[in-house]
């Protein structure tokens, strides 16, 4: 159960350029500009949820090139474990490292949770899609993972 306090709406914001560390090196906002960019936000590397969501972006990651879309997944695990997950998954995208939670605080996703009863600070299941101009498009929060990449690529593809 996710905290009740409303969320935002981020939808229309531009979104203020970052470089972060990722699987690839740094990941820059800004090297992807006139191109949709998703960003999804999921809890922890090899948890049943986040590698349902991450395979499903994997497997549809050839129509969302095709869409000229970049994907990037963005967590608050170290390289580290997002190297072995990639590796793992056979992840085809960039896997962004939040450890300082930085872009959490940016997207407003991190919330009251509850883990095993006791209340925790942790990511919600996030998802922005970002026009080519750096603004945020849609954006879904609270989200099952199952499924949930092919609304995404649909969203993309209306773009």
């Amino acid at each position: 159960m996710t905290d009740p306090s409303p969320q935002p709406s981020l939808i229309g914001l531009t979104v203020p350029e970052f470089t972060a560390p990722s699987t690839v090196g740094e990941f820059t906002l800004s090297l992807h500009r006139g191109h949709p960019v998703v960003l999804y936000f999921y809890p922890r590397d090899n948890t049943p949820g986040c590698t349902t969501e991450a395979q499903q972006f994997r497997d549809l990651h050839a129509e969302f090139i095709k869409a000229g879309c970049v994907i990037a997944g963005i967590s608050r695990d170290s390289l580290k474990s997002h190297e072995n997950f990639k590796a793992r998954l056979g992840l085809p995208f960039e896997l962004i490292s939040d450890i300082e939670g930085t872009l959490c605080r940016m997207f407003d996703v991190v919330r009251n949770k509850m883990l095993y009863g006791k209340k925790v600070l942790g990511i919600e299941r996030s998802t922005f899609l970002i026009d080519g101009e750096g603004r945020i498009h849609q954006q879904w929060r609270g989200i099952k993972a199952d499924g949930h990449a092919a609304l995404v690529l649909d969203a993309v593809m209306k773009l």
